[in-house]
């Protein structure tokens, strides 16, 4: 009887204890993020490895880089996460620590200041293999303001970066060398190399395959195309299995599409300012020349991948992340080859960063000897102008460490 007596004791201390080891809850505080997986499908429908960080960047000179390795040729993934931004709601100044990993991924901008540790073999690699990289940011102590005299950096080049401090959320700031950062989010970027939820396979009839690849249902997704002037999209609904869609119409306007994707994000509780500066930081790549799905990326995939911890934990927690998977289509085919075959580079330029691996689908699809040769020319053309925008970024890069920021107050 004593002995049961002392077991019943000894649960109910450990019960108590694990109660009291849980991190604090802060119910004033809540926290919403958004962001974006961008990868491209190969010839099979899955996202393959490209380079994504191929592409003029327009961050402002006041975010920071990952400075450590100069990564020759590039970081090469599967994956660019672009651009995303925790918002903090807080009814009372406050201090909290965030901590953020990137499974299979580097970590390569961020703003305010941040912690962001890499291994002597990482700091050494010329070319690191993401596949067992394990990036992550801290930032030690973020201080939550509820006023709205703060000043934030600004310069005088235009930016995306600027159109997601438009929305209600608690001001930041943040110790580092120079003084206190202060913004109305934490910013972060990277590059990683695993799967992506979905795989999208164009048929040669114009229909498009798309399978989800988790156990999780897909909570929506749109199948966006466009073609010069003319552009249109298919609100697929939730994706569970694989299902077959039909091309969008070319006939869409711009308002439609956006009062339509800024519902989406709202039903996946965002704010509708976080919704609005979501699409206007977004609206000049999303809607760009070719085909791409649009998906709500399943927040169990977004956890797995890129753990968050905010402690004290805030009360409420929304992660709403958009997948873009671009489809090389056989009207992107054609657009492509006819646009090499006249020389003609403002149609190329439209293709942007993704021409490279559009090419090379194209060649793993293609079983004619004398056409590929053709594409293997345009293809070497392509990973040539890569290189030296990679070459040049490195040079920007470089300068910008070592000349002071010019930054002006909002």
């Amino acid at each position: 009887m004593k002995s049961r007596w002392l077991i019943a004791l000894a649960s109910l201390f450990f019960t108590l204890s694990a109660g009291h080891s849980q991190a604090p809850v802060d119910s004033s505080l809540s926290v919403h993020e958004w962001g974006t997986f961008t990868s491209i499908a190969g010839a099979k429908g899955e996202a393959v490895s490209w380079l994504p960080q191929a592409e003029r960047d327009d961050l402002p000179n006041f975010v920071e880089h990952l400075r450590n390795n100069r990564f020759k040729g590039g970081l090469q993934g599967t994956v660019r996460m672009e651009t995303p931004v925790i918002y903090f709601h807080a009814t009372h100044p406050t201090t909290v620590s965030v901590h953020v990993g990137f499974r299979q991924g580097f970590l390569t901008e961020w703003y305010p200041h941040a912690v962001n540790p890499l291994t002597p073999r990482q700091i050494s690699d010329p070319i690191p293999d993401l596949r067992i990289a394990a990036g992550e940011l801290t930032w030690k102590s973020v201080l939550v303001n509820t006023g709205d005299d703060v000043d934030f950096p600004r310069e005088n080049a235009a930016s995306r970066y600027y159109a997601a401090r438009e929305t209600s959320a608690s001001s930041l700031s943040v110790g580092s060398r120079a003084g206190r950062q202060c913004e109305k989010f934490l910013f972060y970027r990277g590059v990683a190399s695993f799967a992506v939820p979905v795989s999208v396979l164009p048929m040669n009839d114009g229909r498009i395959v798309i399978s989800n690849l988790t156990q999780n249902p897909i909570p929506q997704a749109i199948l966006f195309e466009r073609r010069g002037q003319r552009f249109g999209y298919r609100i697929l609904g939730a994706v569970r299995n694989s299902s077959i869609a039909d091309p969008p119409e070319l006939s869409a306007d711009m308002n439609s599409l956006s009062h339509d994707l800024e519902k989406i994000l709202t039903e996946q509780s965002l704010n509708s300012d976080e919704a609005h500066a979501m699409l206007q930081t977004w609206n000049d790549s999303w809607f760009e020349e070719g085909s791409r799905l649009l998906y709500i990326v399943p927040r169990a995939f977004v956890d797995s991948v890129l753990p968050l911890t905010i402690k004290p934990t805030p009360a409420h927690t929304t992660r709403v992340f958009v997948g873009r998977m671009e489809i090389v289509t056989p009207a992107t085919e054609k657009a492509v080859e006819t646009a090499f075959a006249a020389s003609d580079r403002v149609t190329l330029d439209k293709y942007g960063r993704f021409l490279a691996p559009i090419l090379q689908t194209m060649i793993t699809r293609s079983h004619d000897s004398a056409r590929n040769q053709h594409l293997a020319k345009y293809l070497n053309s392509a990973n040539a102008q890569l290189y030296a925008l990679l070459q040049q970024s490195e040079q920007n890069l470089t300068q910008s460490a070592s000349t002071p920021t010019i930054i002006s107050s909002q």
